[in-house]
């Protein structure tokens, strides 16, 4: 079974989802087709068809999720002993050598990322390119935009 490394939060939000999906979402579209199903032929009901729809897709999201929960290894970093090497969980601070511009990222499971807000999946080039990597370590990341220089200025087990 792959293992599916996340963080603490990443697991409780998506546990908090799939009980969600289970609990509201699941019993709605049940009575949803059951109200459909009151409406007579089903054959020309849109609204049966969808509601089936949304259930199928649900029904699929909830295997899903208790797939990865169950095949999940939690990683706390915090508990940890900090050092300057990238492992998944850390927060890590880039500057670009070309543009001087600095970046923080923060490597995470791939259910959990959202470069908007600095979290990178463990499976991104970048985070490909950083993790086993040490503080004023240069690595090139390549991307379909080209490939990118950082030099890696701090590494965060928070």
């Amino acid at each position: 079974m792959q293992r599916h490394p996340m963080t603490p939060e990443g697991h409780k939000k998506l546990s908090e989802t799939l009980k969600h999906l289970k609990e509201v979402v699941r019993p709605q579209i049940v009575k949803d087709i059951e109200e459909a199903r009151a409406h007579g032929d089903l054959s020309e009901n849109s609204e049966y068809e969808d509601a089936k729809e949304r259930q199928s897709l649900t029904e699929g999201r909830i295997r899903d999720m208790e797939s990865k929960l169950a095949a999940s290894e939690v990683i706390d970093v915090t508990k940890m002993q900090p050092s300057d090497r990238v492992v998944f969980g850390t927060t890590v601070v880039v500057e670009d050598v070309e543009t001087e511009a600095e970046s923080r990222y923060r490597i995470v499971g791939e259910d959990e990322s959202d470069v908007k807000s600095g979290l990178i999946s463990v499976l991104s080039p970048i985070a490909r390119a950083l993790i086993g990597q040490e503080v004023d370590d240069e690595v090139t990341v390549r991307a379909p935009g080209g490939d990118r220089k950082l030099v890696i200025t701090d590494v965060l087990y928070e």
